[in-house]
């Protein structure tokens, strides 16, 4: 079946980075869109960044747009989430998923597109 695992997060200072890894399996990870979602406990699950099967196209969220870079590796059936410049209003519990479909879909930034999840990896943003 289709799974994802999340690996990489942790407690980080402000202003600190942190690099996310997601691993991909049971499924052409070369033929899906690959996103991040974030959530907090209360709140609904949150875009941060997709990116198209091909590696070429990215889509970011507006309030991490300048800090926070998406990539992949088809080789290796990875997907990455680069985060520079941490602030605490980033701390969440960070989840990968993916879909066959055009990164340019209008759904593609709605977590209700996506079928399948990690387990998610918490990213702590705090002194």
């Amino acid at each position: 079946q289709v799974q994802f695992v999340e690996s990489g997060g942790g407690l980080v200072q402000p202003g600190g980075s942190l690099r996310l890894s997601c691993a991909g399996s049971g499924f052409a990870f070369d033929t899906y869109r690959m996103s991040w979602f974030r959530q907090v406990p209360g709140k609904e699950r949150e875009f941060v960044a997709v990116i198209s099967d091909g590696g070429t196209i990215t889509d970011i969220a507006d309030s991490v747009k300048g800090r926070f870079t998406i990539s992949r590796d088809n080789h290796k059936s990875m997907v990455y989430l680069q985060m520079n410049d941490l602030k605490p209003e980033d701390t969440a519990v960070y989840y990968c998923t993916g879909q066959r479909g055009s990164v340019l879909s209008p759904r593609r930034r709605e977590a209700k597109s996506y079928v399948d999840w990690g387990q998610g990896t918490q990213v702590t943003v705090s002194s």
